[in-house]
């Protein structure tokens, strides 16, 4: 049975009222080749989402599982009276001590470093003060030669005085 034959039947109209617009193929088989966008792009980035992951994620974890169960949290216990402990003995967890210890700035040195921005701060702020109430005392008596005034070195001009000079004795005037 044809499409068309099928067509007619289920639509149940005359021969003539159905045209005939189907196209018939002279092939074996239907077979199309269906063009979709590429997935390269795709395929690609799995890859390296699954290469990192094994390269990365899967050490880190068990570098924190075996630190979590065979070296377990730290606990209290008493310090000798000469030992000061160090910044990150202070932590619980034994993956933040290394953290702490390896990566971390101490925070006495954070500190220390904003006291140090504080400070260079404080005198760039003091420096555009005074440098505001100069320009202020300049305008008010009228002052032509400003605080960063340089005057021309004088050694260009004398070198080229002297050349003057020989060439008008040379000249004889």
């Amino acid at each position: 049975m044809s499409l068309y034959s099928t067509l007619r039947n289920a639509l149940q109209l005359p021969k003539s009222a159905i045209r005939y617009e189907v196209v018939k193929r002279c092939m074996s088989e239907h077979r199309t080749f269906p063009l979709t966008p590429t997935r390269w792009q795709w395929k690609k980035f799995k890859d390296h989402l699954h290469y990192y992951m094994m390269l990365g994620v899967i050490p880190c974890s068990l570098g924190v599982l075996y630190a979590n169960v065979f070296v377990g949290p730290a606990t209290l216990t008493e310090i000798p009276e000469d030992y000061e402990p160090k910044y990150w003995e202070y932590y619980r967890s034994p993956v933040t001590r290394f953290l702490a210890r390896y990566f971390f700035n101490d925070p006495q040195q954070d500190y220390e470093k904003y006291l140090a921005f504080i400070f260079m701060e404080e005198e760039t702020r003091q420096l555009r003060k005074l440098e505001k109430q100069i320009k202020q005392k300049m305008a008010e008596r009228n002052d032509y030669q400003a605080y960063y005034y340089r005057p021309v070195a004088a050694k260009y001009h004398r070198i080229s005085r002297e050349a003057a000079d020989q060439l008008e004795s040379i000249r004889g005037d």
